[in-house]
Formats: C-alpha cells, structure tokens, sequence
C-alpha cells in the first residue's frame, strides 16, 4: 500500500479510502460520545492513561484533545488494532508493534487551536526509552471530515525529517500557537516548501517523528476531527501497549502499560488537572 522507499525519502505518504465511508460515520459517532464525555467533565481529566484535555472557549468548555480513548470505547480500541494496520506497518516497522499514542484532536470552528510547527520528536521522552526514532516509529492520523486548509487540517515540509531533530523552539506549547515561517526560516527551512494535506473521511496520513508539520484555524464550518495512533518497533521502545505480536492484534491488559504519564503508578486514579 505504501512504497517503502517513498516514505522513508519524503517522511510522509497518505492512503486513499483506508477506511470506507460506513466505517468511518461509526467511528465518527463514538468519537462524539468521548467528546460527550469531556464537555460533562468540563476540566480536563484524568485516569491513568486516559486524559481529556478541555480548554475554555467563548461559550464554554472545549474538548481540544482525548488521550487513550481506546480503554472504554471498544469501537476505538478495534480501530487502532485493525489488521489493515498491521499490514501497513509491517513493511515499515515490521510485525512486532507497540503503540504510544492513542488519541483524537478536535478542532472546532473559529477556535483557537493551532498548533505551532514542530517535530513529533519532542514528546518521546525520556530519550532513551525511545531507540532508533528516525526509522521505528509511524504516526496515522485518521481523517473523520474533510481535512484541509479551511478546516485547519496539517500541513507539513516534506523530507525535513531527513534533517534529524533540528532546532525548534520547545519553550512554548505546540497547541495554541501559530506557525511561524521565522521558526522554519531560523533552523534552514522555507514555508514555500510545506505542503497542505488535503484528506477526505476516511483517508489515512502518516508520517516520521522527525516530519516538520503544524496546523492553523477552523475555518470551516464543521468540527475537524483526526483518530490519530502511533505505532513503534517494539524492540526499539521500552514503553507503549502492545498492537500487534507477530501481525496479530493483541488486546489491552488488565493493568494499563507505562506511556508518557509518569505519575501512572502513584496517581492512576481518576482526579482533574
């Protein structure tokens, strides 16, 4: 489905239709019963792992983002363990596959909820849990609505991860700030170059950590929604719940796995932030 090749020279690639339209609209519905979910706890919130993350819009609360969705929603779990996906990744990261992101990005229309430019890199922390970041790990991003410019969908410079982790500036959140061609400018980069993606529901995005991209305004009229999953060579990660063991899905334990919730074992119960 992907040329290997292509990927690794370009950092990125999309499939058309990885999901069909039917599939899409249920995925779509449970979606917006975990957003149901975070406008009822109206601050952000956390279980473990399990984290929705709410800011305050003109009219109230807004779910800008859920992590681990896929602990209570069985129709989201079987999303990220899907046997497409495990075909997809093989070629790329072979058979054996943790997961360390597991979550959904709302981007309502009119609010703020740009994301600066950046490289997924930044978030791999602790460094050395994360081995050979460059070529074990793929990030997917599932269209939900139509994603582009006038619904604030990604953009991105393409091969830019051939440069490595380049020198962004980390000081400030990703979420809420706009992107800046001065950031691009100041680590050897030209927003000239970056590319818009442009997605319809169901359409599959992927791309390297290392991939420069953000993302601006909603200017449509329609939430943009993004099913987004992270997928890591197990044997290049100490972290993450297992996907797929030789190709098969593995389902999620009794007992949550460390991911990027340090405080998991002495703060694991439900509390806000």
């Amino acid at each position: 489905m992907i040329d290997p090749a292509a990927w690794h020279r370009e950092g990125y690639a999309i499939v058309r239709g990885f999901f069909a339209p039917e599939e899409v609209a249920a995925i779509g519905a449970d979606i917006d019963r975990v957003h149901a979910e975070g406008l009822a706890h109206g601050r952000s919130f956390r279980h473990g792992n399990l984290f929705y993350k709410i800011g305050q819009g003109p009219h109230g609360p807004l779910v800008q983002m859920v992590q681990w969705p896929s602990y209570h929603r069985p129709a989201l779990d079987a999303v990220r363990l899907d046997p497409r996906f495990a075909a997809l990744l093989e070629p790329l990261i072979g058979r054996d596959v943790r997961q360390i992101i597991n979550q959904i990005h709302w981007k309502a229309p009119g609010a703020a909820a740009d994301f600066a430019w950046h490289q997924d890199s930044r978030f791999r922390l602790p460094v050395e849990c994360y081995r050979n970041l460059d070529t074990s790990y793929v990030q997917t991003g599932l269209a939900i609505d139509p994603h582009g410019p006038e619904s604030g969908g990604m953009a991105l410079v393409p091969r830019s991860h051939l440069h490595g982790d380049l020198d962004l500036d980390t000081a400030s959140e990703v979420l809420g700030n706009a992107m800046r061609d001065a950031a691009l400018e100041r680590v050897g980069l030209s927003a000239l170059d970056a590319v818009q993606l442009v997605l319809d529901p169901g359409d599959l995005a992927l791309w390297n950590p290392y991939l420069v991209h953000g993302s601006g305004p909603n200017r449509a009229n329609h939430q943009r929604r993004f099913y987004i999953n992270g997928y890591v060579r197990a044997q290049d990660c100490d972290r993450g719940e297992w996907a797929f063991r030789s190709g098969l899905p593995v389902p999620l334990g009794p007992e949550p796995a460390m991911v990027h919730y340090e405080e998991l074992h002495e703060r694991g119960e439900p509390h806000y932030v």
